[in-house]
C-alpha cells in the first residue's frame, strides 16, 4: 500500500498535523508513506519517523504536475485546506483522495470536487464565529485526525511530534533553566500593541522573579535592540536553528508569544503557553489555533493602541504567566 500526504504551508500548521501523521502511520504500518512538504516547513518532518520518504515540493513548481510523479498511490491526503495541496493530491490519481475546505468557501467546496472523493467541510469560519460567540470551533488537530479518519485511519494518536535530540539540549545548555521565554515576533508591534508597551510587558514578565529570555528571528532586527537597551532581558537569542529554537521552549517554565508558529512549537515540547491572538477574529483563531494539550491561557489583543488599552492587555498576560509558573 502506498500513501500520499500533503502540506505544503506553514511551520507551525505541519507541527498540528504530525498527530494526523502519526495515526496513518499507526493505522497502516506496513505501507510506504510519502509525506510532501514545502522547502520551508520541511524542518519539521526531517526527523519524523513516521513517514517513509520526504520531499518538497520545488519553488514555482505546479502542484498538478508535481503530484503527477505519484500516480499510482492508493490513498492521498490534502492535509491543508489549500488549492495547491488539493491538486497535487488529485493530480495522483489515487483511489482514495482526501481533502477539507471550509464550510463558507462555496467556489472552494465546488472546484474541491475535482481533486477528491472524500470532502470534509470544517466548521471553522470568521465571520459566522463573530457573529455567535457561542459557536465551537474543534482544534484543528482534531479535525486532522477526523480528516485522515476519512482516509480510513482508525489508530488515533493525539500527541504532537517534534523529535528532539541531546545534542539540541546540549547546544542551548548556556541558557537560564526554568526561564519565561517571550518570542519576538511582528505582531506584538502592531494592531493593538506597540514596541513601548511590548518592552513595558517585558519588564513586568522580568519582575516576576525569573529569568526572562527572549527568542527572535532576522525579521526584529530592527527592534530587537530597543529591549537589550532596555536591560529587562537576560538573554537575546537571534535566529536560533530550529531545533535548538525548540529545545530553549523545552527549557521554560513559561512561553509567551503572539499568534505564530511558536505557539504550537511549545505545545510540541509540553510547555505552559500564553498567547496574545490577534483582535479580529478572536473567537476562530482562540479555538482553532489554541496551544494544544497543554496548560495555556489565550488572551486578545485590544482594539486600540490607547494607554488604558495597553496596560489591561499587559496585565492580562502577567496574570495569566503567574496563574502557569
Amino acid at each position: 500500500m502506498r500513501i500520499l500526504l500533503s502540506r505544503t504551508d506553514r511551520i507551525g500548521d505541519l507541527i498540528l498535523s504530525t498527530p494526523a501523521i502519526a495515526t496513518v502511520r499507526a493505522s497502516f504500518p506496513q505501507a510506504h508513506v510519502t509525506m510532501v512538504t514545502s522547502s520551508y516547513n520541511r524542518i519539521v518532518m526531517e526527523r519524523n519517523r513516521d513517514v517513509d520518504e520526504l520531499v518538497d515540493i520545488p519553488p514555482g513548481a505546479k502542484p498538478s504536475a508535481f503530484g503527477a510523479a505519484y500516480r499510482g498511490y492508493d490513498v492521498a491526503v490534502a492535509l491543508a485546506p489549500r488549492a495547491a495541496d488539493l491538486q497535487l493530491v488529485g493530480a495522483t490519481r489515487a483511489k482514495v483522495r482526501v481533502g477539507y475546505t471550509y464550510v463558507r468557501r462555496l467556489i472552494a467546496r465546488a472546484t474541491a470536487r475535482l481533486y477528491v472523493d472524500r470532502l470534509m467541510l470544517s466548521e471553522a469560519d470568521p465571520d459566522l464565529c463573530e457573529r455567535d460567540p457561542g459557536r465551537l470551533v474543534r482544534h484543528e488537530v482534531e479535525q486532522l485526525l477526523d480528516l485522515v479518519s476519512l482516509a480510513g485511519a482508525t489508530r488515533i494518536q493525539p500527541d504532537l511530534r517534534l523529535d528532539l535530540t541531546d545534542a539540541d539540549r546540549r547546544a542551548v545548555d548556556f541558557v537560564p533553566r526554568d526561564p519565561i521565554v517571550m518570542h519576538l515576533a511582528p505582531r506584538w508591534l502592531s494592531e493593538g500593541s506597540t514596541l513601548a508597551s511590548t518592552i513595558e510587558l517585558a519588564r513586568r514578565l522580568a519582575d516576576l522573579g525569573f529569568p526572562l529570555v527572549m527568542t527572535y528571528a532576522p525579521e526584529c532586527d530592527d527592534v530587537a535592540g530597543a529591549f537589550a537597551r532596555a536591560g529587562v532581558v537576560a538573554q537575546m537569542l537571534r535566529g536560533l536553528p530550529f531545533y535548538q529554537w525548540a529545545a530553549v521552549f523545552e527549557r521554560a517554565r513559561c512561553v509567551v508569544t503572539v499568534d505564530t508558529g511558536a505557539t504550537h512549537v511549545a505545545s510540541a515540547v509540553r510547555r505552559p503557553t500564553v498567547v496574545a491572538f490577534e483582535h479580529r477574529f478572536f473567537r476562530l483563531s482562540s479555538q482553532e489555533w489554541a496551544p494544544y494539550g497543554v496548560p495555556n491561557a489565550v488572551v486578545r489583543k485590544p482594539a486600540d493602541v490607547g494607554d488604558a488599552s495597553l496596560a489591561a492587555f499587559r496585565e492580562e498576560i502577567v496574570a495569566a504567566v503567574r496563574s502557569l509558573t
